[in-house]
């Protein structure tokens, strides 16, 4: 890569100043043509360690990871020492020789030598976004955001004065009633509404604001009658809320009246706010963590803000609603392991469990969560003004990962004093653990549980110790032994069901013998519609023609064909020309619809029970897995083989093989009769 050369006015010393926050420059032009927002969500999405660890190699003498602290030698100039520095919480790099400076938009632009809408784009396909329609009028509604932008600062300042006023004197008696003292409130810019039913409204309008602008950045509502504006917060603490660049999107209100319909009430939705995007105090928070302060996952305003005066910082809170998928890779964008502090009541226990729900696909391997749980009765507010900040750290100090929360859901309140229930146990487990994507964190998650277990069910046997798991043992690979073509196979070979390594080809055949009698006596489809629709084909072909065929199960069976044949005439005809389809009776015999239907619900009945069969093979090896060790798995693997042989033998003609198969049966019924899969002590 060719060195970058300074720009005008970067030479001399290194600058300690912060790396330019792109999100506060000049739009560029080329995002003008974005919909508002995707350049926000595409940076949420992104980690610019990731993306600038394709070019650089990391000093990680220097480097912390943990806090997303990364130091390299620059690629933009030669160099040996590592001077190159990348913030991945705050999503910016600096060089502090050549003092280039930007986020992962403009490294991929100065790396990939391209322009601004293909940096975007390089980076939409990275994080799995598509790319938007480029949409003419981007500016005018960049125009409109920033006009709403301006409308709501108005209003928070409003609301502000209102609060210092004689009219406030009640919001106030209350606040210091939370102990939130002067320098606080200021901090947070606690405002007040009163009980007016057009106050802000009135004084937005006498600055010059449309009332159209008041009503869409959701300070004001039209009335059903058509009516002038009226102010949607009334009577109301207000708690600003601003994303992650300062801006003001949106407030909250606590009603000063106990009797009050609404307890907490946020802005509606907006082009500006959007709840299951946003977080509350998330700014300051993003500052915090990158001083090593742990983010914490409070469950409303008041949380969030004893927390901030406790010292603890980094404390967030969802906007009215449970966290969403976006709130919370949005967390890890602050911090690798936010602690999800939630109240220790039935419903915050609820709470957690559907976060665990939630994030349980979305684990990579360093990115976790943490469960802080609250005394019984109490959220964060309470504890500290009732025991002091340092039971709440204590508490922070005793969170939970989250497979013990996962664990405790399932053995909640139940005896397993059955196998059945056990049973049930792992299988509620196995069908939890599976739903999570990385490999190797499911590997993880599947050691701990059979740890969790051994200590619920093992504990009783005296003299044993919890089932280790080898690191060099890799039992039952799923594939190993397939037919692989050799390299100057024909095409014709490789493009063969065993070129083709199918997982399981006695249930591939069968699959699409399946399909074939569908196909032949389409009449059929209908009455089997709920098993057709139930089985489990996993060849992609096979499904996609599955799901035509259900589609059309409505209509008449003469022209199901014709549908199938304008949608997919290459597949069908390539079904049908297998070999084991050609001379099957039910596709030979097209005139006896009752054949078929027996043969269909036969081979329907076969598949079922094959695949109920290899699921209970593929847990039983599950539970086996790290409790065998390879001499138990030799001894296994040498039965297997013999049997198979054994099996093969009375398959063979020849008079002469007699004795070789009463010798390998005799040995393999030796081997059953001794148990060699148990050790010998």
């Amino acid at each position: 890569m060719a060195p970058r050369a300074a720009s005008k006015g970067e030479s001399g010393a290194a600058s300690h100043n912060p790396p330019l926050d792109s999100a506060r420059a000049p739009p560029n032009i080329g995002a003008m043509s974005l919909p508002p927002g995707f350049l926000d969500e595409l940076r949420t999405r992104t980690s610019i360690s990731q993306v600038v660890g394709r070019k650089v190699i990391w000093d990680m003498r220097k480097s912390n990871q943990g806090k997303g602290d990364m130091w390299a030698p620059c690629p933009f100039h030669q160099e040996k020492s590592a001077s190159f520095h990348v913030d991945d919480r705050k999503g910016y790099y600096y060089c502090f020789g050549c003092h280039a400076k930007g986020d992962a938009l403009s490294f991929i632009r100065e790396t990939e030598n391209v322009g601004f809408m293909e940096a975007v784009e390089i980076l939409a396909r990275e994080a799995g976004m598509t790319m938007p329609a480029r949409d003419p009028k981007a500016q005018e509604k960049s125009d409109r955001r920033a006009q709403l932008a301006e409308v709501m600062e108005a209003g928070v300042q409003h609301y502000r004065l209102m609060l210092s006023t004689a009219v406030g004197q009640g919001a106030r008696d209350y606040l210091a009633g939370r102990r939130l003292d002067g320098e606080a409130q200021k901090r947070f810019e606690i405002g007040f509404a009163p009980d007016q039913r057009q106050g802000l409204f009135q004084a937005l309008t006498a600055k010059g604001f449309a009332p159209d602008l008041i009503v869409e950045a959701g300070l004001c509502a039209r009335p059903d009658d058509g009516g002038a504006p009226y102010d949607r917060f009334r009577g109301r603490i207000i708690f600003p809320i601003r994303d992650g660049r300062g801006r003001a999107i949106s407030l909250g209100g606590r009603a000063m009246d106990p009797n009050a319909r609404a307890k907490y009430l946020n802005g509606p939705e907006t082009t500006l706010f959007d709840k299951g995007r946003s977080l509350y105090n998330h700014g300051p928070a993003r500052e915090a963590c990158g001083k090593d302060a742990p983010l914490v996952v409070c469950e409303g305003y008041m949380d969030v803000i004893a927390m901030v005066e406790a010292g603890f910082g980094g404390a967030v809170a969802p906007l009215g609603t449970a966290v969403t998928e976006d709130q919370l890779r949005l967390m890890w964008r602050i911090h690798d392991e936010p602690i999800i502090a939630l109240d220790g009541d039935t419903a915050g226990m609820r709470a957690a469990l559907r976060v665990v729900d939630l994030a349980l696909p979305l684990l990579e391997a360093g990115k976790a969560l943490r469960f802080a749980v609250m005394p019984a009765g109490l959220d964060p507010d309470d504890l500290i003004k009732a025991q002091g900040k340092e039971a709440m750290a204590k508490v922070l100090a005793e969170a939970k990962p989250m497979v013990s929360l996962l664990w405790q859901r399932e053995i909640e309140g139940k005896v397993f004093d059955s196998p059945e229930r056990r049973a049930m146990l792992d299988k509620s487990l196995r069908a939890a653990i599976k739903r999570i994507a990385d490999p190797s964190i499911r590997a993880h998650y599947g050691e701990e549980i059979k740890r969790l277990r051994w200590d619920l069910f093992g504990a009783g046997q005296r003299g044993t110790k919890p089932p280790q798991r080898r690191a060099d043992f890799k039992p039952g690979a799923r594939g190993k032994g397939r037919f692989t073509p050799p390299p100057n196979a024909l095409p014709e070979t490789r493009a063969s069901l065993l070129g083709a390594a199918v997982d399981d080809l006695s249930e591939h055949l069968r699959g699409a013998m399946i399909l074939g009698i569908c196909t032949i006596h389409p009449a059929l489809i209908a009455p089997f519609e709920a098993q057709l629709e139930a089985v489990d084909l996993r060849d992609q072909t096979h499904d996609r023609l599955r799901h035509l065929m259900l589609a059309q199960a409505a209509t008449p069976p003469e022209e199901i064909i014709e549908k199938l044949r304008a949608q997919v005439g290459a597949d069908l005809e390539k079904l049908l020309a297998l070999p084991h389809l050609r001379s099957a009776p039910p596709i030979v015999k097209v005139d006896d619809i009752e054949l078929a239907r027996m043969c269909l619900a036969e081979e329907l009945a076969k598949l079922e029970a094959a695949r109920a069969m290899r699921d209970e093979i593929a847990d039983a090896m599950e539970d086996l897995e790290g409790l065998a060790d390879e001499g138990v798995t030799w001894r296994l693997a040498q039965a297997a083989t013999l049997r198979h042989q054994a099996e093969r033998s009375k398959l063979e003609d020849n008079s002469d093989t007699g004795e070789d198969r009463a010798a390998l049966s005799a040995q393999l019924q030796a081997m059953i009769d001794g148990q060699i899969w148990r050790k010998k002590h």
